[in-house]
């Protein structure tokens, strides 16, 4: 069961997985499960670093072009013969993808399910929403209006 319901009280894999992927490497440990709570782990696919082409758009609407590369981490595990947990992280740190694999995985699973939602997604998800309302409140105090004043001619 993936609790992928978009109506349900939880959010979706893909919302979680979001959330898993901003959160940084302390922030994950210090949330992770301890090692005896565990299955055994598989290492479907071992933490590894790649590249990335990141886009833009000219403008934002206009025409694609590509704006350079970024590195990322990927790794995919198992929990014993159970879910398959699936990173994907800009940066190079793997310990980090690794750790949010493994709370992708348990979070499939229907037992850590509910408590890891409440314990760990919810609380990355709020201190994430309040980083990006702080600095939307910074760049709006630092808006500037520019005024265009017409001559007249005498």
């Amino acid at each position: 069961m993936t609790h992928n319901n978009p109506t349900s009280e939880y959010p979706t894999r893909a919302a979680w997985l979001a959330v898993l992927a901003r959160a940084t490497l302390a922030e994950l440990e210090g949330m992770a499960p301890a090692a005896n709570e565990l299955t055994e782990l598989k290492l479907v696919r071992p933490p590894e670093i790649g590249m990335v082409m990141l886009r833009g758009r000219v403008g934002g609407t206009g025409n694609p072009f590509n704006l350079g590369e970024a590195s990322v981490v990927r790794c995919a595990l198992r929990l014993g013969d159970g879910p398959l947990g699936v990173s994907y992280a800009l940066g190079r740190d793997k310990r980090r993808a690794e750790l949010a694999a493994l709370l992708d995985a348990m979070l499939q699973d229907p037992e850590h399910h509910d408590r890891l939602q409440s314990q760990v997604v919810a609380p990355l998800a709020r201190a994430q929403a309040n980083v990006r309302a702080k600095k939307q409140q910074d760049v709006a105090a630092s808006k500037v209006e520019f005024f265009t004043f017409v001559r007249g001619e005498a």
